[in-house]
This record gives structure tokens, C-alpha cells and sequence, in this order.
């Protein structure tokens, strides 16, 4: 397993994880992958934002997005937020998502990010399990939504 930032040549293989296994996706539009790409080279460069992906034989298999967001509390320390984390179904339970949220605790820590935030679409309770078993804790801090 290969653990790095995306790539703009990963766009393909994000969008098939995206479209076939996140909640709350596809998009009823057609997709310009040429944003995709763009967007994927922008982040590469961004310190800021990690796109994280697990790579085995040459082929994206699961994701996480962090980004870390500078502040001026917590004496002026950031905080990162978590979010799209979704592994191919062939390769769940097998270490994927674990290791890139590992990795992705291990930039905030770099960061100095006094706190990490994962927010989640799902309800399902092996998928909360999964988080709390990878050092999140549930419902300690709520998130209130507002869709534009």
C-alpha cells in the first residue's frame, strides 16, 4: 500500500470511488474532469489541503480529504476537518481507511492543529464503530448543516 496526496492523474479513479461508494453522490450533472484535474493540482501544491489516497497495484482504492484551517484561538494553533473518507468495497476492512486517517492525524499533529474534526454523512452503526476505533470520539461536539 502506497499512501500519498492525490494526483491529477488520480481524477479517474476518484471519481469512481466518489460516484459509486460516498454517501450522498453522484451529482445529477455531468462532471468536467478537466475541474477534477485542475482542482487535484491545486491541492497537491496547497499545504493546507491533503487529499489522501491508498494506492495498490497502481489503482486509487480509498480517500480521505483533510484541510487545515489557521485560527487565532487555541493560541493561534489550526484545526483540520476530515471528510470523503470511502474505500473501494473490494478493499474494505483491510487497513485502507485507517492508515490514511492515521496519516492524515499525523500532518494535523505536524501542522500543530490542536484538534481534528471528522464529519460523516453516515448513521450506520459499524461505520461510527470504525471511527471511534480509529481514535474519533461520537458526539462529542455536534456540526449544524446548511446546504447552499
Amino acid at each position: 500500500m502506497i499512501i500519498r496526496k492525490a494526483k491529477s492523474t488520480d481524477a479517474i479513479d476518484l471519481k469512481e470511488l466518489y460516484f459509486n461508494y460516498l454517501t450522498h453522490f453522484p451529482p445529477k450533472e455531468e462532471q468536467d474532469m478537466n475541474l477534477w484535474e485542475n482542482l487535484l493540482d491545486k491541492f497537491e501544491k496547497d499545504e493546507n489541503m491533503h487529499l489522501l489516497v491508498a494506492e495498490e497495484d497502481g489503482k486509487v482504492v480509498s480517500t480521505v480529504q483533510m484541510a487545515i484551517v489557521e485560527s487565532l484561538t487555541h493560541n493561534v494553533r489550526p484545526f483540520a476537518v476530515i471528510e470523503n473518507v470511502v474505500t473501494h468495497t473490494d478493499y474494505r476492512n483491510k487497513g485502507y481507511a485507517s492508515a490514511l486517517l492515521e496519516r492524515a492525524s499525523e500532518i494535523a499533529k505536524e501542522h500543530r492543529c490542536y484538534k481534528v474534526f471528522l464529519e460523516t454523512g453516515s448513521n450506520k452503526e459499524s461505520t461510527l464503530n470504525f471511527y471511534k476505533n480509529n481514535g474519533f470520539a461520537i458526539d462529542e461536539k455536534h456540526s449544524c448543516l446548511k446546504r447552499l
